[in-house]
């Protein structure tokens, strides 16, 4: 059974701005991945997420956050993270990637 997830992505003069909302799973992962990447790769500034509506990540989609990292590092950028809920951030405080990331 698929999650919903919905990306929604706005420009703004800081940088991409992906709102993220829904579910990131095994289900999901292979759209947030590719809809991620692409605004990674399309953008010559940081990127922000934010997480507002997202309810929930498994395995994957921590790999898919760390991987557009590497992305965004290769070119001197970082990504932000904003607006995520305590039931996620505590899953990046437990696997240490709250100190990869910069989270407001």
């Amino acid at each position: 059974m698929s999650s919903e997830l919905v990306i929604r992505v706005e420009n703004t003069e800081r940088g991409p701005l992906v709102y993220v909302s829904g579910e990131i799973d095994i289900y999901t992962a292979q759209q947030f991945k590719d809809d991620l990447y692409q605004v990674v790769d399309g953008s010559e500034s940081d990127v922000t997420i934010d997480c507002i509506g997202l309810n929930y990540i498994d395995s994957t989609g921590l790999g898919i956050f760390v991987g557009a990292l590497k992305k965004t590092k290769l070119n001197g950028r970082n990504i932000y993270i904003i607006n995520m809920k305590d039931n996620i951030k505590k899953l990046f405080v437990i696997t240490g990637l709250d100190k990869l990331f910069i989270i407001n």
